[in-house]
C-alpha cells in the first residue's frame, strides 16, 4: 500500500490532488478495519466510517481496490479473506439484512422495525445489491490470488441462500417472507404496502425493497441491481463449478441469471421522448417506470464497472447522456460544480460518488479529467471524499467520514494513473 501511493503520488503534478490520494486511498485500511483470527481463520470487520455497523454493500467496495495489492502482500489478502469469511457469517445469519454488527448478541437501535429482526443485525433493508457484492469481491479475490480458502461448506451454503432469496424476491408465488416498516417521519425509511412495497407484476426480475442509498424504492424492480444481480449470479456459477464443482447449483445460478437478463431486455428498456430506448432506474412490470439515476452504486452510471454492459453499449449511451444532463432530476448544475446527485440526501446535493463513478466508466480524456477537478475543488479543504455537498457550496456536506467514498476515489486516480498517466502529471 505505502509503496503504491508512494508511487502514483510521485507522477501527479497537482500536489493538492497527490495529497488527495495519500489520505483516501488507505482510508479503510487506516480507520475502518477489526482483524482478528477466530478458529484458525481470518475474520475481518470493516465499518462504513462513522457508523459502527458493517455494510454487505460497503465493506464489499471499501476493500475492492486493494485485491491488485495482493499478490505483493500477503497480510492484505488475509484481511481481504476475512472480509469474505464474515460476510459468509452475515448473510447466513440474515440474507435479507443489509447491516450487521461485530458482537453476535448485539441488539439494534432499530429493533422496533416491523420486519423480523434478530440480534447481530444492525438494520434489515433488503437490498439486491446486499447479495450482490459479496460475490463480486468473492470472485475478484479467487481470481487475483488463486486462493479457494475462504470458500468452504459455509461460503456454499450461503450461495444457496443468495439464490434462494433471489427466487423469493421474484415473487411469482406470493409475496415472500420479508416485509419491513418503520415509525419514522422520513418517507423513504419506511415501505409502502403494508411493508411489501408497491406492487410489481411477476415478471422474472428480483425485487428490491430498498436501493444502495437504503431508501425505499417507488416501483419494486430496481434496474441496476438486477444487472448485477445478472453478473454476480454467472460469477458464482464459475467458482461454484470450479471450487466445490456443484454443477447444480451452478446451473440454478445460470438458470436464474438467464431469467433476469431476458426480463431486464424485456422491461427495463423505455422509450424517453429525447433520447430514445434508455434504461429505466425502476419498473413495476406493468408498463410503469421511473428514470432517474442515484449517486450510489450499482446505479444506471455504473453498469459498465460492474461489468453488466459493454462502455458502447447504444442503450447504456443514450442512458448516461440521461443521467448526466438535466433530463435526471437529480442531476445538478451549480456555482461550485456539476454533478449526479440523488434522492437520499434531497435535492441539489451532488455525491461524489457520482463524480467518481463518472470519471471510472468514461473512455474521454476530457471527462476524467473534469472529473478528477471536480472532486479536487469540493473537498471543503479535508483532504477526503464525502457522502454529499451542496452544488453552489462544498462546505456544506454530509458525512466526514465515508471510507467507500474515500477508497474509490483512490481506486480512479489509481486506474487513470495506470491507464491514462499524462492526465496526472
Amino acid at each position: 500500500m505505502e509503496r503504491t501511493i508512494e508511487r502514483v503520488q510521485s507522477t501527479i503534478g497537482n500536489k493538492e490532488l497527490a495529497w488527495m490520494f495519500g489520505n483516501c486511498f488507505p482510508n479503510t485500511l487506516d480507520t475502518t478495519v477489526d482483524f482478528a483470527v477466530v478458529n484458525g481463520r481470518p475474520d475481518t470487520y470493516v465499518i462504513t466510517g462513522d457508523i459502527d455497523a458493517m455494510w454487505l454493500r460497503d465493506s464489499s467496495a471499501q476493500v475492492w481496490p486493494y485485491l491488485p495489492l495482493m499478490p505483493e502482500d500477503p497480510q492484505l489478502q488475509q484481511l481481504i479473506a476475512g472480509v469474505i469469511n464474515r460476510q459468509t457469517k452475515c448473510i447466513l445469519l440474515d440474507p435479507y439484512a443489509n447491516a450487521f454488527y461485530k458482537d453476535a448478541s448485539k441488539v439494534s437501535e432499530w429493533k422496533s422495525d416491523l420486519t423480523d429482526m434478530k440480534p447481530g443485525v444492525h438494520e434489515r433493508k433488503w437490498e439486491v445489491d446486499s447479495l450482490c457484492y459479496p460475490i463480486r469481491l468473492a470472485y475478484g479475490f479467487w481470481k487475483i490470488s488463486k486462493d479457494t480458502a475462504p470458500f468452504d461448506a459455509a461460503w456454499r451454503e450461503a450461495i444457496s441462500k443468495i439464490v434462494q432469496t433471489f427466487r423469493e424476491q421474484q415473487r411469482k408465488s406470493g409475496k415472500g417472507p420479508y416485509h419491513f416498516q418503520r415509525r419514522t417521519e422520513t418517507q423513504t425509511d419506511t415501505v409502502a404496502g403494508r411493508g411489501y412495497g408497491n406492487p410489481g407484476k411477476p415478471v422474472g426480475l428480483i425485487c428490491s425493497t430498498f436501493r444502495p442509498s437504503d431508501d425505499a424504492t417507488v416501483f419494486p424492480y430496481l434496474v441496476p441491481a438486477n444487472f448485477f444481480a445478472v453478473v454476480s449470479l454467472r460469477q458464482a456459477a464459475e467458482m461454484l463449478e470450479q471450487i466445490h464443482h456443484d454443477t447444480v447449483l451452478a446451473k440454478e445460478c445460470r438458470a436464474l441469471a438467464d431469467e433476469v437478463e431476458q426480463a431486464l431486455h424485456k422491461y427495463a428498456i423505455v422509450q424517453h421522448a429525447k433520447l430514445g430506448p434508455v434504461y429505466a432506474y425502476e419498473v413495476d412490470g406493468y408498463g410503469n417506470y421511473y428514470c432517474i439515476d442515484d449517486g450510489n452504486v450499482p446505479s444506471l452510471l455504473s453498469l459498465p464497472y460492474l461489468g453488466a454492459v459493454k462502455p458502447d453499449d447504444k442503450v447504456y449511451q443514450n442512458t448516461r447522456h440521461l443521467v448526466l444532463s438535466a433530463a435526471n432530476p437529480y442531476y445538478c448544475q451549480g456555482k461550485a460544480a456539476d454533478g449526479p446527485g440523488g434522492p437520499h440526501v434531497g435535492m441539489d446535493m451532488i455525491w461524489p460518488l457520482g463524480v467518481i463513478t463518472r470519471g471510472i466508466t468514461s473512455t474521454d480524456d476530457t471527462e476524467i479529467r473534469d472529473c478528477l477537478d471536480t472532486l479536487r475543488r469540493t473537498h471543503a479543504g479535508t483532504g477526503f471524499m464525502h457522502e454529499a455537498f451542496h452544488k453552489d457550496n462544498p462546505d456544506k456536506f454530509t458525512r466526514s467520514w465515508f471510507a467507500w467514498a474515500n477508497t474509490i476515489f483512490g481506486e480512479l486516480v489509481l486506474k487513470t494513473f495506470h491507464e491514462r498517466p499524462q492526465l496526472l502529471g
